[in-house]
């Protein structure tokens, strides 16, 4: 658990309780510790101010979301409803409203854990390696490589390349990769599969295989040429 909040008072009023849940807590007081933290403690979770030093809460959360599978709690205060509605949207979990309880973000916490055990899009009882030009997944491994160099997905990239890759014929619409991969009770809309989409054509046309994730307007998306 990482709560990156600039408020002792927040902290402290937080920290007691997520360990009395048997959480182990890390903290950071600014944007920029709270990502050098990620990468070093690898929470599960993070709680996350919007407003911080260094890097705002906004930005911290648009970063992460090309590198980890963290889920995010936006802290957001009572007249920042656009923070909330922008949190959401570039992958948030969820927020909570200051001033809080801590058992509510307790709650919250718990709400958050267990979408984590969601049934996922199955995959072929036998998974088989897929190539696609240049492009090779192997389910088994959960590993991706372009023209034989690996590249390094999140759980959740991953997770909706496989998806996609497994029935390359069929358009996947948000709704059902949203569904299947973060599960039918997940606060946020169905923009956030276009933030991991975005992030994974990112990864993949960097190592040289351009647009094989096609975007097919209105509906969702479907691997490019089948």
């Amino acid at each position: 658990m990482l709560i990156v909040d600039d408020s002792p008072e927040v902290v402290e009023l937080l920290r007691p309780v997520l360990i009395q849940d048997g959480h182990e807590v890390a903290v950071a007081d600014n944007g920029r510790d709270g990502l050098d933290l990620v990468g070093s403690f690898r929470p599960e979770i993070i709680l996350l101010d919007v407003v911080l030093p260094e890097i705002d809460g906004l930005e911290v959360c648009r970063r992460l979301r090309g590198s980890s599978d963290a889920h995010v709690i936006m802290l957001t205060s009572k007249d920042h409803e656009v923070d909330r509605v922008v949190g959401l949207s570039i992958g948030a979990d969820d927020y909570v409203t200051k001033p809080f309880y801590p058992r509510e973000v307790s709650a919250r916490i718990s709400a958050v854990g267990r979408r984590s055990r969601a049934t996922t899009i199955e995959s072929p009882s036998e998974p088989q390696e897929r190539v696609f030009g240049d492009l090779r997944i192997d389910p088994a491994a959960r590993r991706v490589s372009v023209s034989g160099r690996e590249v390094v997905l999140t759980k959740k990239e991953f997770d909706l390349l496989d998806a996609i890759t497994s029935r390359p014929k069929v358009v996947h619409t948000r709704e059902m990769l949203r569904d299947g991969i973060w599960g039918p009770d997940w606060f946020g809309d169905d923009h956030v599969v276009d933030v991991h989409i975005g992030n994974l054509r990112k990864k993949i046309d960097s190592a040289g295989d351009k647009s094989r994730i096609e975007t097919v307007r209105g509906v969702g998306f479907r691997l490019a040429g089948s």
